[in-house]
């Protein structure tokens, strides 16, 4: 295809972390609260939505670790791989460990490694081009689809593991997912440039010793948090969010303060802050694909396919085949539009108010009996709701580079990162008031909600917009 060979490497890395994450995702949702005669762990509903939102924004908080790592310790090359591995550790020990250990000792593994892989796989992709070089964007666009065929295929074969010999195997197959992806990248890692084993800001010697000083005064919080039942597994998720909410008020507060930004700038991460809260929105609906509808495929879906029953899982597997067919319909159309294209509020506007049409068209699916849903209302559901993502994730991150003050731009990037921790620890937190007996109010207020987001956002798009200084 015209692309540097080690491209290959870092789209199969990517693509069974993908497989591995995504696959592990609603398996480890069914897995906390199905019964335990059924293979589960017996929690609640609502606890093991909590658990799964906490866990998804982790991954995400992990991207900022990943990237101090990367750019002050062991270069980008280093930290990538490591995380591997540390990912694969991860579904290992939920696939060989009992209970709520292997839970958390493998979340906290494959959260921490999710974290740093997706910190610096970009990186490494884009330093096998030169910012001149024609190919840069079609090799990301290759890249990009191996998170979307890792998206399709992690739920269609865990989930068929999972029905077929229970949760550890599915498990375990993750693991599998993600060793393939090592060794392939393994044998292709002396081919990558020399630039990406780089350290780009190496922390001195001298203040070693209180990084290690600070990091262990974390743990020791944390231990403390947990040990004293201030943290427990029923308020995980509200704790994260509260946690995530501080450090994004101290994120904008120090770049808008700081000497450092000029007033263009200053002005740009201002008109930052409604797409901040926007995205923080839609990640807290979309994100519900792992916990609300997950339940919803369980005790409400007719899936029944000529007298086989289809996994669960299988529903988080329509997202994916959308991304892939329309996300380049996208790209194409936003390149012929050009100018004329809507301006980003605009798109973040119709982002949130699409997914909020997803969540209502639940409502005339209200009151029937169990298991009695048509598949094909799921897929149109899933459809809209991946119209209302194409409209916003990919522009998310551009965006936030080209708003990024020039002495804050991993910070920017981090910030961008938050929205979507946020998002998806509220997804956790909202899920806890789902039912079946409640659905219309559920899907109705949430919905509601987001198309008065998305309606409020539209009406101040163009002040949004002169406070982007020239930024579309």
């Amino acid at each position: 295809m015209g692309q540097p060979g080690v491209l290959a490497n870092l789209f199969n890395v990517e693509l069974w972390e993908r497989f591995s994450f995504y696959g592990m995702q609603v398996v480890l949702m069914l897995y906390l609260y199905f019964e335990t005669s059924e293979g589960g762990l017996g929690l609640g509903e609502g606890t093991a939505a909590g658990i799964i939102g906490a866990y998804g924004a982790s991954v995400y908080l992990f991207t900022i670790i990943g990237g101090l790592v990367a750019d002050r310790l062991i270069g980008p090359e280093r930290t990538l791989f490591f995380s591997a591995i540390l990912i694969m550790c991860g579904h290992l020990a939920l696939a060989l460990l009992p209970g709520l250990l292997g839970v958390g000792i493998g979340l906290v593994l494959v959260a921490i490694g999710s974290g740093g892989l997706k910190a610096n796989a970009t990186t490494l992709v884009g330093e096998l081009y030169s910012k001149e070089d024609d190919r840069r964007d079609a090799g990301f666009s290759i890249f990009y689809m191996g998170v979307n065929i890792g998206g399709l295929l992690g739920p269609l074969l865990t989930g068929w593991a999972r029905q077929e010999w229970g949760f550890h195997l599915a498990f375990g197959l993750a693991a599998v997912g993600m060793l393939i992806g090592l060794l392939q990248y393994w044998r292709g890692r002396g081919r990558l440039p020399e630039s990406v084993h780089h350290v780009p800001n190496p922390l001195p010697a001298s203040q070693r010793g209180r990084w290690v000083l600070a990091a262990l005064a974390a743990l020791a919080l944390i231990a403390a948090l947990i040990g004293f039942r201030v943290v427990t597994l029923e308020n995980v998720d509200t704790t994260l969010t509260v946690f995530v909410v501080i450090a994004s008020v101290v994120y904008f507060a120090v770049m808008i303060t700081s000497k450092q930004v000029t007033e263009v700038e200053r002005s740009r991460v201002w008109a930052f802050v409604p797409l901040f809260l926007a995205s923080a929105a839609f990640w807290s609906l979309f994100q519900q694909q792992f916990t609300v509808l997950a339940v919803y495929s369980d005790k409400r879906l007719n899936r029944d396919l000529f007298g086989w029953e289809v996994p669960i899982e299988w529903v988080n597997s329509i997202n994916p085949v959308f991304i892939i067919l329309f996300a380049p319909l996208f790209a194409a159309l936003w390149t012929k539009l050009a100018r004329r294209q809507p301006p980003t509020p605009v798109k973040f506007a119709l982002g949130v108010i699409l997914c909020g049409i997803a969540f209502l068209l639940f409502i005339p699916l209200a009151g029937s009996g169990a298991n009695s849903v048509p598949v094909v209302a799921i897929v149109g559901i899933l459809f809209v709701m991946t119209m209302g993502e194409l409209m916003l994730s990919p522009v998310g991150s551009s965006v936030t580079t080209k708003l990024a003050p020039e002495a804050f731009q991993t910070q920017m990037v981090a910030l961008y990162f938050l929205s979507v921790a946020l998002g998806t620890a509220m997804s956790g937190l909202l899920a806890q008031f789902y039912s079946a007996e409640g659905e219309r109010m559920y899907f109705g207020v949430l919905g509601a909600v987001a198309l008065g987001i998305g309606a409020l956002l539209l009406l101040v798009a163009k002040p949004v917009l002169s406070l982007m200084r020239g930024v579309r």
